[in-house]
């Protein structure tokens, strides 16, 4: 039988490959962020305090990561991808990339390495439209996904006749895909509303307490994303 220190050491094996992503550190710090946001309101104090240097945080773990969307863009879309899912996917590459490079100069404003506030501030105004418009983008091409998805699970069903689907190992595998695809739109849905928060375009609607819920909501569904495999410990 598997022992109990088995079991802990392959737990704690997975705490470990998750705490080495940087891209998990900067969502659990994303998490810490919003969640003070949500209970500062707004309010100067110790949450505000750590809503900003969090905040501040975050941003070395994002230098450089505008390469990774850079790529994304000038890579090929998947064949039998329709045009305008390609050209939706594109303009979230796009503008996400020139979010995360326009974040550095932000970076380097609030460390006081540029000493240019005011275009700093402009920048990174324009950065948050860039993130919310890609968010949008986002939101579309899950929605677009999700609708392919239920055509091909239709075609499954049909195909199977009196047979039972969920033993259907293809249609199990579009069903994962399709839930998946669910929790990515409800997040970047949100998150357009968490871009309009920070980008106070409604104040008196989407409240820094409302900004903060939300980002902290959406922080906890990426934190999720990024769950490694449980692997499968074997009876000696």
């Amino acid at each position: 039988m598997t022992s109990t220190l088995d079991v802990s050491r392959a737990e704690l094996g997975l705490v470990v490959m998750y705490l080495n992503k940087a891209e998990a550190r900067d969502k659990l710090c994303r998490a810490i962020q919003y969640g003070s946001k949500f209970l500062s309101g707004g309010q100067p104090g110790t949450a505000q305090n750590v809503d900003k240097s969090t905040s501040l945080a975050r941003k070395v773990f994002r230098l450089f990561k505008f390469v990774n969307d850079l790529h994304g863009l000038i890579s090929p879309a998947p064949k039998g991808t329709p045009l305008p899912l390609v050209l939706l996917g594109k303009s979230k590459n796009a503008l996400l990339s020139t979010f995360l490079f326009l974040d550095q100069v932000v970076w380097l404003g609030r460390s006081g390495i540029y000493k240019n506030k005011e275009r700093a501030e402009l920048l990174g105004r324009i950065s948050l439209f860039c993130w919310m418009g890609s968010s949008v983008c986002t939101t579309l091409v899950e929605i677009g996904e999700i609708g392919r998805l239920s055509s091909s699970m239709k075609k499954i069903e049909k195909g199977l006749k009196n047979g039972n689907k969920y033993q259907d190992d293809e249609y199990r595998a579009k069903l994962k895909q399709s839930n998946e695809r669910s929790l990515a739109l409800i997040k970047s849905a949100m998150d357009v509303v968490v871009a309009a928060g920070l980008l106070q375009l409604y104040p008196k609607k989407i409240t820094p307490r409302v900004t903060g819920a939300f980002g902290f909501i959406t922080s906890l569904i990426s934190c999720y994303q990024l769950l490694p495999t449980r692997p499968k410990i074997k009876a000696p």
